[in-house]
């Protein structure tokens, strides 16, 4: 009675000892399909959209924290009182807006809450935060291509000396190009006065109280528009001519090289 149970006890170890032979047989072929794929994953872009994402978030980063300051300097708690007042640039990334940034050179963050009832004067409070973003920027660009500088001129002799060194000054210099870069173009963008970038709000701020509050109301419905206008690039022309004259004027105070700044910036993506 024993024996047909210790033939099937002997059929199914067999079975078992087939399946885990064929399983690691074909564990050992998908293994070998993703060795394959890791050797051919282009490393070199990977850490070149890094760099261009790390410099991104910087770039959105201070942009959003000297709103959110200014308004708190100037008594409006409310962007403290939402945890934007943060260097953690994932309080303040809008993913569309940073997928833009790293596709067009422009883009767009969260925008910091603020309630310009707080202010002792609202449209002139409104229009100091409005600037502080733009400022910002500008003065994150400058601080970039100073420190371009000196890095190529202070280190570049001695950064050849060994191939790590050469890698980690070549890294440093293309991240801080597209700092100065992507922050010039974020500043200059938020400037274009179309509600609700940061232009506007200065702009409004000169107009009389009945019109300023009436576009503020419809500024949700102009950002269509926007996001519509800059998806076509129909800023690319005007803000490209405008980022290289500014660009050029900080290499010019920093005696650094435009076209350096530029070989830097797009070298690592060759």
């Amino acid at each position: 009675m024993r024996r047909p149970f210790s033939v099937l006890v002997t059929c199914v170890k067999v079975c078992y000892n087939i399946f885990i032979c064929i399983l690691i047989w074909e564990v050992g072929k998908e293994m070998g399909a993703l060795r394959n794929l890791w050797g051919q994953l282009d490393w070199w872009g990977i850490l070149s959209l890094c760099l261009s994402a790390a410099a991104a978030l910087l770039c959105i980063t201070f942009h959003e924290l000297s709103h959110g300051y200014t308004a708190y300097r100037l008594g409006d708690p409310t962007a403290k009182n939402a945890g934007r007042l943060t260097f953690n640039p994932i309080k303040h990334i809008d993913f569309f807006g940073l997928l833009m940034m790293l596709v067009a050179g422009v883009g767009w963050a969260k925008p910091v809450p603020v309630d310009m009832r707080y202010f002792k004067r609202p449209k002139q409070g409104m229009a100091l935060t409005a600037l502080a973003g733009p400022a910002s920027n500008f003065l994150l660009a400058l601080a970039a291509v100073l420190f371009s500088s000196l890095l190529y001129r202070l280190f570049g002799e001695a950064a050849s000396q060994s191939y790590v060194g050469a890698v980690v000054w070549l890294l440093a210099l293309s991240f801080l190009a597209n700092v100065a870069i992507l922050s010039v173009g974020l500043g200059l963008f938020n400037l274009i006065p179309i509600s609700p970038l940061d232009g506007s709000k200065i702009l409004l701020s000169f107009l009389p109280e009945k019109i300023y509050l009436t576009i503020l109301r419809y500024e949700r419905y102009i950002m269509i528009v926007v996001l519509g206008l800059t998806f076509f690039g129909a800023f690319s022309t005007p803000l490209s001519f405008l980022m290289n004259r500014c660009l050029q004027f900080f290499c010019s105070i920093c005696g650094y090289s435009l076209d350096t700044l530029y070989l830097f910036a797009y070298l690592i993506n060759f």
